[in-house]
């Protein structure tokens, strides 16, 4: 397994005055899935052995880590469906704080958590057979810190996550930071690093740091269509936007018909990639975080103190009603501009 490292942080532009913070080292591991759960689980431990001999504090782990990818089928058309997990007590926090504990680290983990079945409309209990998909942070001493449910569901081709899992809550409960050494966590999944007002909530909550466990590759009704300039170039541009850093470990190797494209990185506020993985290799990859990069690029830009929630009511509506006002608008404004031409006539 190859170690990639960035220990010396690049310099930070904008900085006026000392870093107030020690640069905080993370890791990540690119690893595939493996058929053998014992095979799976002693690649992952040894990603994260290696992350720890490096000094790494903070050792971060792919989209549900445990399990092959099984939202690439609807849950009905599977033949081997997963089964949601105890969050506690189940395989994934399991493994994640034994590993934690032997190695004396965080571990980040994701996995396809159980939930209860809610209430309908009408009070009546119906399962729906959906869990959530769930990243955890686990401490050195085992003990479970974090726990965050992915907020945005994919719903395309080879990505039916809306046959398996719920969207994690909306509201005050939505961003959940956690505080980890000297750092501000924020901990979503996947499919939420496209959205900007995600990594613009984390930032306002004052993440300096989301970690992105992800499953991302090939498109099969797009078999010559490669995402990963595009998906990279998103994160990156969020974590300049919003003056985070970000981990993103993805999965490599082949499952059904998805070819998962690797490439994982850590990229700091300024948009610079520390360090990246191939695309198609297990890896280990090993950074220095210097954490008041933030506070200077925020001095210097200050995007959140400029803000306009005045302005933003637009973002609160549904793309079906955000759709429907722009299309009267468009006909109030052509209508008007008719009626314009003709008096001038």
């Amino acid at each position: 397994m190859r170690v990639i490292t960035a220990l010396t942080p690049p310099a930070s532009p904008a900085r006026t005055r000392p870093a107030d913070r020690a640069p905080l080292r993370v890791a990540l591991v690119q690893e595939r899935w493996h058929r053998d759960p014992a095979e799976h689980r002693a690649a992952l431990d040894e990603g994260i052995r290696l992350a720890a001999a490096e000094g790494a504090r903070v050792v971060c782990l792919q989209e549900l880590t445990l399990s092959p990818y099984f939202a690439v089928l609807r849950k009905a058309d599977h033949p081997e469906p997963a089964e949601p997990e105890d969050l506690r007590t189940g395989p994934t926090v399991t493994f994640a704080a034994e590993a934690a504990r032997v190695h004396g680290v965080y571990v980040h983990a994701s996995l396809y958590e159980r939930a209860d079945p809610e209430p309908g409309p009408d009070g009546t209990v119906t399962p729906d057979g959906l869990g959530y998909n769930t990243a955890v942070l686990v401490a050195p001493d085992g003990t479970l810190v974090a726990r965050t449910r992915k907020t945005h569901i994919p719903v395309t081709e080879g990505y039916y996550e809306h046959h398996w899992f719920r969207p994690g809550p909306a509201g005050p409960d939505a961003f959940p930071t956690y505080a980890v050494e000297n750092a501000v966590l924020g901990l979503p999944t996947c499919w939420d690093q496209w959205f900007p007002e995600l990594a613009r909530a984390y930032s306002l909550a004052g993440a300096d740091v989301l970690v992105y466990p992800t499953a991302i590759g090939s498109e099969p009704g797009h078999p010559g269509f490669d995402t990963q300039p595009l998906w990279q170039k998103v994160i990156t541009g969020n974590a300049v936007a919003n003056a985070t850093f970000m981990i993103v470990p993805n999965r490599i190797g082949t499952e059904g018909p998805l070819t998962f494209y690797g490439s994982s990185f850590i990229v700091d506020p300024y948009g610079r990639v520390l360090a990246q993985a191939p695309r198609d290799e297990p890896a280990v990859l090993v950074a220095d975080l210097d954490l008041d990069a933030r506070r200077d690029w925020l001095e210097l830009f200050p995007f959140l103190t400029t803000r306009r929630p005045d302005a933003y009511g637009p973002l609160t509506a549904t793309a079906t009603a955000t759709a429907t006002a722009t299309a009267a608008a468009t006909t109030a404004a052509t209508t008007a501009a008719t009626a314009a031409v003709t008096e001038t006539d």
